[in-house]
């Protein structure tokens, strides 16, 4: 066998992991870039004052990080979060908007 067409011999496998990769990738780039977001529901007292809300959450996409940023997030505010109903991504905002109110994305 000759040298190039060994040499072309080994580059097309090596071609066919690259691209294999490179799709791999773009698919993990396209899901880190999907938005999260959670409804929560949080309180204050005297006098009680209770609130459902909808916050975007950064990092991953979880009732634990979703309660961990809120948690900071409504405490500046002086509220207490309570819960995470659910974290959703795009496609489940809208539905939430009015029962949000004031709250939509206001966390």
């Amino acid at each position: 066998m000759l040298p190039h067409a060994l040499a072309m011999k080994n580059f097309i496998p090596d071609l066919s992991r690259l691209l294999v990769f490179c799709v791999i990738f773009s698919f993990g780039a396209a899901a880190a870039d999907a938005a999260c977001y959670a409804d929560y529901k949080a309180k204050r007292d005297n006098p009680l004052r209770l609130h459902y809300g909808v916050a975007r959450i950064d990092g991953a996409c979880t009732k634990a990080e979703a309660g961990a940023q809120l948690t900071a997030r409504l405490g500046q505010d002086g509220w207490q979060f309570l819960t995470v109903v659910d974290v959703f991504d795009d496609a489940g905002l809208a539905g939430r908007k009015d029962s949000a109110g004031q709250y939509f994305l206001r966390y």
